[in-house]
């Protein structure tokens, strides 16, 4: 099998709050079942993630709890690595962009760009507050969404419509320090003319084509992906500011330019080649290799607010520097709503993941498991504890748990843990080998395609098999009249129960990691998975139980909490 080189990232994280589901389900969740099979399949990949710790949301969220950037910045990059970490998220790295090799990079980044011209330099007039003294980044400045009509809307994006916005397009615009509206005072800054990257944007985004060869296929990259990058381009794409009036953040690194510092949406995606450096000097890797050459694919996993900057601004970035490669696919979800509501942190509508760990103790994987059924890939979808109660409940325990257990108190109950020898096959059994054999490739070929909950529904299909195999068999009714027969039904169930330890790892890595120690698996991969894998004769353990049912009460008082 030949393996190759994948570079996977995921969202950087804005460190000015804890984690919620919302966020999982976007960008996090389904980079690590993407990552966790990439690597199960032999390949090397290096996973790229961490807090994003610039911007103006830090600095409001510091000036609202009356602390320092800095002290923000280290709260919730602590706690959502440490969320991410007991979630079972496997980053390679965790970074964050305060660090200094990431302030190195960025500005290293500029510098190049500056001198290969790829920046206008403009003086405008730009939005300030006089009762502050303040000029005011997108964030620091709302009013009514041009688009829907929303109120608050922020002058980088309405939450509500997910368009994005640039502040002069607000009506009645106000500044969020002073609740003043603001007047227009000159500044000077640098500007990405994305207008004149478009001539190679156009074909690279449609056709996939960069400078007239075959780059990646644009069918498999998501419609609402093409979808919002052909709306950009169609509508004639302008020069966009690429640095800031701030006192937080990465300074920009050229002469006449203090107080000011680069434009989160060019710091941020850096993160990733930054934490990258990092990794590699950890670990005793090129960094290039993962960044500079042609043999690896590039894929950013993110929510539907980031396409813009992943696809378009952060590509030309990447190209106007030279020698970068472009990503083969941005597989961006739509939004998780919850209860039927749009999720809203300020409201506190919305499941923080590390409440959830708390709660729910040693059930990681329920959370995980509904997460990818519900899946937001092509539209939006809706979470509800009673959903997830029901998924768990009726799915992992009844079908998954259920046939594990049954086929490990057999094994344990009739030959003492010993795996029993496969005999004479009928036809029944050949036909459940056969269909054993296809799963590894549905499952992965489904991930591959990054439709996450088909390859989901895929492996719970192999627990139905196991489960419709051993209530057709029943063996538990044969050992007294015919033994061999036994021995043959339950081999074959051990078979099916190893495969689903190898192929539920992507999606459920504790209970897969429990299943093997059950089934004393050791040193298997993806490629194992559909064959025989455990001999006659192999020694099991006890049966323990995978999943926990879950009870109304908890259900009940989850539902309260979010009404509180």
């Amino acid at each position: 099998m030949s393996t190759k080189r994948y570079t996977v990232t995921s969202a950087l994280l804005y460190a000015n709050g804890p984690i919620h589901l919302g966020h999982i389900s976007g960008a996090y969740l389904p980079a690590d079942i993407y990552v966790r099979y990439l690597k199960g399949k032999g390949h090397d990949v290096v996973f790229i993630c961490g807090s994003d710790e610039h911007g103006a949301a830090i600095t409001l969220q510091a000036k609202k709890d009356g602390i320092s950037p800095k002290e923000i910045v280290d709260k919730y990059h602590n706690i959502n690595k440490k969320s991410f970490e007991d979630f079972g998220i496997n980053f390679s790295i965790y970074h964050r962009t305060s660090e200094k090799l990431h302030h190195e990079t960025a500005q290293e980044f500029f510098k190049t760009l500056e001198q290969k011209g790829a920046f206008t330099k403009k003086t405008s007039e730009q939005f300030y507050d006089e009762k502050n003294k303040q000029f005011l980044a997108d964030r620091y400045i709302t009013g009514d969404c041009p688009k829907c009509n929303a109120e608050e809307a922020f002058g980088d994006q309405c939450e509500k419509c997910g368009s994005v916005l640039s502040p002069n397009e607000l009506i009645n615009p106000k500044s969020t320090l002073s609740g003043n509206a603001p007047i227009k005072k000159e500044t000077t800054h640098w500007y990405l003319p994305m207008q004149d990257h478009e001539i190679w944007l156009k074909p690279w985004i449609e056709d996939g084509i960069l400078e007239g060869e075959n780059h990646h296929n644009p069918k498999k990259w998501r419609s609402q992906v093409l979808g919002q990058c052909k709306s950009w381009i169609d509508g004639g794409l302008k020069a966009r500011a690429m640095t800031r009036d701030l006192d937080w953040g990465v300074k920009v690194p050229v002469e006449d330019a203090d107080g000011k510092v680069l434009y989160v949406w060019l710091d941020a995606p850096i993160g990733y080649i930054s934490a990258t450096k990092q990794w590699a000097l950890d670990n005793g890797k090129n960094w290039e290799d993962y960044w500079k050459s042609e043999e690896t694919e590039l894929i950013h996993f993110i929510g539907k607010d980031n396409i813009v900057f992943h696809c378009i601004i952060f590509p030309i970035i990447l190209k106007a520097h030279e020698n970068f490669i472009l990503p083969t696919n941005v597989p961006a979800n739509e939004f998780l709503n919850l209860e039927g509501e749009k999720l809203s942190t300020s409201r506190n509508w919305a499941i923080w993941l590390h409440e959830y760990l708390e709660d729910f103790k040693g059930q990681e994987d329920a959370m995980r498991y509904a997460l990818c059924a519900t899946a937001p890939e092509s539209k939006d979808t809706d979470f509800t504890w009673k959903d997830f109660q029901a998924r768990n409940n009726n799915e992992l325990v009844a079908i998954f748990g259920n046939f594990i257990n049954r086929v490990v108190v057999l094994t344990n109950k009739y030959w003492g843990g010993v795996v029993p020898s496969c005999n004479n096959l009928e036809d029944y059994d050949k036909e459940t080998l056969e269909k054993l054999k296809a799963f590894p490739d549905k499952i992965g070929a489904s991930i591959e395609k990054y439709r996450f909950r088909e390859a989901l529904a895929e492996l719970m299909n192999l627990a139905r098999l196991g489960n419709k195999y051993l209530a057709d068999t029943e063996p538990w009714k044969l050992k007294k009249t015919d033994a061999k027969r036994t021995e043959t039904i339950l081999h074959i169930a051990l078979q099916i129960s190893a495969s689903l330890a190898i192929l539920s790892e992507p999606f459920m890595p504790f209970s897969a990691e429990k299943l093997k120690d059950i089934l004393a698996l050791k040193n298997v991969g993806w490629e194992d998975a559909g064959k025989e894998i455990i001999a006659s004769n192999h020694k099991i353990n006890k049966a323990t139980y995978l999943f926990e049912k879950i009870e109304d009460e908890k259900i009940a008082e989850q539902r309260e909490k979010l009404r509180k």
